[in-house]
């Protein structure tokens, strides 16, 4: 007899079970044994995964092909290990306070770097722009927008742009990281009241129980869509990443490197150098070349 399958969504992972989200149901399963011996090395399933559930069974049958993946490559005794932190992630938003405290813009650099080399939109939101003038907000993000980042400037406080930052979260599924303190609970809580406040007690459990239980989870939005909390993308490292390959992960620095006098310029001292003349000329801001210096020498941080 044909089993009668559903399509859901991964919505939390909790000690080895997953809860799946189909239609107005929800339902915990664990995976078939034949998807457990899939390939080695990676995160069979991850939230955010499209499946097909087995109701009657609870059981995972089947992950639909991913459209995206923000995966982290963590080493371990066995080789890296493909762990994906959240598929299908239509954006990233990069929420970063405008003070209090200071933003540490060289972690949102790394940020847009996992983004550029995972495919997924990046979109960056300057937090408590209340705090400072809008000159002051300007001249600490208006980098970003200059090289075709979107950005949004907010405050839950005064409700400066808040009607675009939910819009931006509507009936989408997306990534929220930023460090701590820079405002998110108190965003979320302004889109959905106690929001922040459930992504944090989720988060904060996580932090505590990191080398034992792991819980990832979507937040459903009552306006449409889900918001995945990723404290752990602030420990992300470029683990796959080749220093000679950063330069494309760049914007405004692609373009420049054909126009560089030495086909393996490392745009540091060579003579004939098209970025360092862009830096020398206002073309490129010199703390994003900064930035793309300290990850080539395995500095970011």
């Amino acid at each position: 007899m044909k089993k009668e399958l559903a399509e859901g969504i991964v919505t939390c992972l909790r000690s080895g079970f997953y809860t799946i989200q189909a239609g107005p149901d929800s339902f915990t399963c664990s995976i078939r044994g034949r998807l457990k011996r899939g390939p080695a090395g990676a995160d069979r399933v991850a939230i955010g995964d499209r499946v097909m559930i087995d109701p009657a069974e609870a059981t995972i049958e089947e992950v639909l092909e991913r459209h995206t993946s923000l995966v982290r490559l963590a080493p371990t005794p066995r080789g890296l290990y493909k762990q994906v932190l959240l598929a299908n992630a239509d954006q990233v938003l990069m929420v970063f306070a405008c003070a209090h405290p200071d933003p540490h813009l060289r972690m949102l650099d790394r940020f847009l770097v996992i983004c550029e080399k995972q495919g997924i939109s990046p979109v960056i939101v300057a937090n408590k722009a209340d705090l400072v003038s809008p000159e002051a907000a300007e001249a600490l993000f208006g980098r970003y927008a200059a090289i075709g980042y979107p950005l949004h400037y907010t405050s839950a406080r005064s409700g400066q742009g808040m009607e675009a930052f939910s819009l931006l979260l509507k009936d989408k599924l997306t990534a929220l990281a930023g460090p701590s303190g820079a405002g998110k609970s108190s965003l979320l809580n302004a889109v959905q009241p106690d929001l922040g406040a459930a992504v944090s007690e989720v988060s904060m459990a996580t932090e505590r129980g990191r080398h034992t239980t792991v819980v990832r989870q979507l937040y459903s939005l009552r306006m449409g869509g889900y918001v995945a909390d990723l404290p752990g993308l602030k420990s992300l490292a470029l683990w796959d990443t080749q220093p000679e390959e950063l330069d494309g992960y760049f914007p405004e620095l692609r373009h420049l490197v054909d126009q560089c006098q030495f086909n393996d310029c490392s745009h540091q001292n060579e003579p004939g150098c098209a970025v360092r003349q862009a830096v020398a000329e206002g073309r490129v801001h010199p703390e994003r070349y900064d930035s793309y210096l300290r990850m080539r020498l395995g500095r970011e941080k």
